[in-house]
């Protein structure tokens, strides 16, 4: 059968898939940033302690800490939903750009390539300028904006006929965030003391007062995990060429637009939480590669992982380095992730010469 040669064939050019060794070294990565991301703070925590009290969260288990009950409430009512929200926050930006970077075979696109940052940044604007501040509602219109972004450039992506390729999504992004952008601009003008507000939110934060945040985003991050990681065999498939993924038998467009719906939704319900935390979409998925190959059975689930606990760590950067101020955490990111998406972008560039 061709579908099984074929498969066969583009198995043989990508590595097994996840191995267990990858796999502990990034369980061991995500606990050294949980326990540091709750001990470390204004006030310090003995990591042993912290250990224990995220022991005693399992039902049944009755360890004694050492910790008094003041302690016990910075964990598990400011520290715990604030690292856990960094987590779902990170894996989701790290899923979804590593999504993207398959779909489209280009390993500079990341989760704001279609136009999500600017309908997320416009929602919010909309959201503080015409109701007074009123946060409660940020997350709900950034949601809305950023999923109508990713709508909008996929119908322009295929206004000119039934080509949706990468390269037409692509440009397709660019100029609807341009256009987003441009009408945020406005309403900025229009109501100038909304301003401070806005940027607050456009530069990122993971500030939350207990679960709230994280119960809002767990449902979405649940469905969009499950749908990008039940096709990660077609993005190993895709990324080989769509006239050779469609002699395989799979259909290109139909799971191109699966792909990047799924990883659209966590972006959005991730920036709607979160506020625009740039290059975690870039970064990670890239290291990920660089440790196990190029097949995406391992790049997905690996950059699930290793993006949590990136972005616990970065969140703890930003609330230490200058204490008692905290910095916004996509200043930490954008400190990284520039640098890192320059060497990229020249490495990229010298292969294609």
């Amino acid at each position: 059968m061709i579908t099984r040669g074929g498969v066969a064939m583009v198995e043989e050019v990508r590595p097994a898939g996840l191995r267990a060794v990858w796999l502990l070294a990034a369980i061991a990565v995500l606990v050294v940033a949980v326990l540091a991301g709750i001990a470390l703070g204004p006030v310090g925590l003995p990591p042993g302690s912290v250990a224990i009290e995220l022991l005693n969260l399992i039902p049944g288990v009755h360890l004694n800490s050492g910790l008094n009950e003041r302690e016990i409430a910075i964990i598990t009512d400011l520290r715990l939903p604030r690292v856990v929200l960094g987590l779902l926050v990170g894996s989701m930006l790290a899923l979804a750009g590593a999504s993207y970077q398959g779909v489209f075979r280009n390993p500079l696109a990341d989760p704001y390539l279609l136009g999500v940052a600017a309908g997320a940044g416009l929602g919010a604007t909309l959201a503080i300028a015409l109701r007074g501040g009123m946060w409660t509602s940020v997350p709900i219109f950034a949601f809305a904006g950023a999923l109508l972004a990713v709508g909008l450039t996929y119908l322009l992506g295929i206004a000119g006929g039934r080509d949706r390729s990468g390269s037409t999504l692509i440009l397709a992004g660019v100029a609807i965030s341009a256009f987003l952008a441009a009408i945020q601009t406005y309403v900025l003008q229009r109501y100038a003391d909304s301003i401070r507000e806005v940027y607050s939110w456009l530069l990122g934060r993971l500030a939350t007062g207990g679960w709230h945040d994280v119960m809002v985003i767990i449902p979405y991050a649940v469905v969009s995990a499950l749908v990008v990681l039940a096709l990660r065999r077609e993005l190993d498939v895709l990324s080989v060429g769509d006239a050779e993924a469609a002699s395989l038998g799979l259909h290109p467009g139909r799971s191109r637009l699966i792909l990047v719906a799924a990883a659209s939704l966590a972006t959005a319900a991730a920036v709607a939480v979160s506020g625009l935390i740039g290059f975690v979409g870039i970064v990670v998925p890239h290291i990920v590669r660089l440790l196990t190959g190029s097949s995406y059975r391992a790049i997905l689930p690996l950059s699930m992982i290793y993006g949590g606990a990136f972005l616990v760590g970065a969140d703890l950067i930003a609330r230490t380095v200058a204490a008692p101020t905290e910095l916004p955490i996509g200043v930490v990111t954008a400190f990284v992730g520039a640098p890192f998406f320059i060497l990229v972008l020249r490495t990229t560039r010298s292969a294609r010469l």
